[in-house]
């Protein structure tokens, strides 16, 4: 009996123990780009693997896909092939004002504001990032000279029902069909800055709460590449200090797997 997975159709032999997770497909080719012995082991729906050698660390690279649903099937297949340790690369949305376009993100812990995480456990049980990962990832901005913060990440979804756009009055506006908006969207956001939550994405949520649940260790690190509320299209920015959340995470993901992080 074959033991490919259903929707990968990955194999124990395709992924490495340490793996690094983006949103977008065309992102793995970039993080395995100075990888040796690359090759790709999946290219599936949104899903597309490559795994290879980094300094002399078996890695594979993987996209998630946008959003909870997407990312929990990767986990859940990319854990029972033997992954344990999960560090995401992604974008996000900056709620601290004092968040620079091209700044990084560590999450220190997720609000869990998806539906996906919920159906596994219940909405108390905490969505936190491993100590190890969390520390070498600020060593490694710290090393590399690139500013970063570390602290809580809003992890929503919805992508256009809860984000908003600041009209040219700073009034913040729908950004779905219509302007569909219900009050408390609004009120959602202030509540969150309020809070003091650093940026907000749709993945570290679930990533985090099923590497609890799982045993796995898990991390997030992303850039900001754009302000929640949305300022507009001149505002945001993709690929702004990517290369160097890249190169932050796999110096961290190295220092972990050599055991530099533990304590």
């Amino acid at each position: 009996m074959s033991n490919a997975q259903p929707i990968t159709g990955c194999r124990p032999d395709d992924i490495a123990p340490h793996v690094f997770l983006c949103g977008d497909p065309a992102r793995v080719e970039r993080i395995a780009s100075s990888w040796s012995d690359a090759r790709e082991v999946c290219n599936v729906r949104e899903y597309r693997i490559v795994t290879g050698e980094c300094e002399g660390l078996r890695v594979s690279a993987a996209s998630t896909g946008i959003g909870a649903p997407s990312t929990a099937i990767l986990v859940e297949e990319l854990a029972k092939l033997g992954a344990h340790t999960l560090l995401r690369i992604g974008n996000s949305g900056g709620l601290a004002p004092r968040l620079e376009l091209g700044d990084l993100v560590v999450t220190t812990g997720a609000v869990r504001d998806d539906g996906t995480s919920r159906s596994y456990v219940v909405p108390e049980y905490p969505a936190t990032a491993d100590h190890r990962l969390v520390g070498a990832l600020l060593d490694a901005a710290r090393v590399q000279g690139h500013p970063a913060h570390a602290g809580v990440t809003w992890s929503l979804d919805a992508f256009y029902a809860r984000n908003a756009v600041l009209d040219e009055g700073g009034v913040m506006r729908s950004m779905s069909v219509d302007g569909y908006w219900p009050s408390h969207f609004e009120a959602r956001i202030r509540d969150m800055r309020e809070a003091g939550v650093l940026n907000c994405e749709m993945e570290s949520g679930v990533l985090l709460t099923l590497a609890g649940l799982f045993g796995l260790s898990a991390g997030c690190i992303c850039v900001v590449s754009d302000r929640t509320p949305w300022a507009g299209p001149a505002e945001i920015d993709l690929d702004r200090n990517m290369e160097a959340c890249i190169a932050v995470a796999t110096q961290a993901m190295g220092s972990v797997a050599s055991g530099a992080g533990d304590q």
